[in-house]
């Protein structure tokens, strides 16, 4: 579980590595199927609020709750 995030935004990597994902391709099939968290383009780079990855982890632990 993600506790503690950087104030920051996040990069693709950040996720990957917060998250423990394979690589960063599975980062960018979420933003493909809109299944991960909300991002944004500065530029060519993609970034993402600490506080859009912190709602959408809740919103994947309040969807999971059985």
């Amino acid at each position: 579980m993600v506790t503690r995030l950087p104030t920051r935004y996040l990069t693709p990597d950040d996720l990957v590595e917060l998250f423990d994902l394979p690589s960063v391709e599975t980062v960018y099939q979420w933003r493909r199927k809109r299944i991960g968290p909300r991002g944004f383009r500065v530029g060519r780079h993609l970034r993402y609020d600490p506080d859009d990855v912190r709602a959408w982890v809740k919103s994947r632990m309040e969807g999971s709750v059985a």
